[in-house]
């Protein structure tokens, strides 16, 4: 589960930024999963520092973003959603989820399928803060990529 968090917030990441619509950047990213929310509860979710631009897609210059704005965060919330529900679909459908107690229901993938319907219709959590500090090559743009917490309650295996 917890990998599935990291793939997916880094390929959300990488692919808005190289879009030519949005930055037309490869960029990197440094990611940090935190476990807990700040109500002390169980909330895995993972925060990075991206930098204030990437290299062009053609790798010979800087392309940094404009002041003030990295990436859209409505279009990034989106499309890890999207990556991360279908994702997480397909590792349920390979039998890498087992679920538990309560949810031991969910086993089953038409029941799971069901559970996860209103998850694609809410808005996900992407925050994007102020920049670290500026440089010459651009920012570092604290980011937190957070799923609803309602999924969270799987179990991957060995984690019951």
């Amino acid at each position: 589960m917890y990998g599935l968090l990291f793939d997916v917030a880094a390929q959300a990441l990488r692919t808005i930024a190289a879009d030519p619509k949005h930055l037309g950047a490869r960029i990197g990213a440094t990611l940090v999963l935190h476990t807990w929310g700040s109500a002390l509860t169980h909330h895995p979710h993972v925060h990075g520092i991206v930098p204030g631009g990437g290299l062009a897609l053609d790798a010979d210059r800087w392309v940094p973003c404009k002041p003030g704005f990295f990436l859209s965060v409505r279009v990034l919330s989106r499309l890890f959603r999207r990556r991360f529900l279908e994702q997480l679909t397909a590792a349920h459908g390979r039998g890498q989820l087992q679920c538990f107690g309560e949810f031991a229901p969910l086993s089953n993938p038409t029941a799971f399928s069901e559970w996860l319907a209103p998850l694609r219709q809410v808005e996900w959590v992407v925050l994007r803060q102020a920049p670290l500090r500026r440089t010459r090559s651009g920012a570092g743009l604290p980011i937190a990529l957070h799923p609803p917490r309602r999924h969270l309650q799987l179990s991957a295996p060995g984690h019951g």
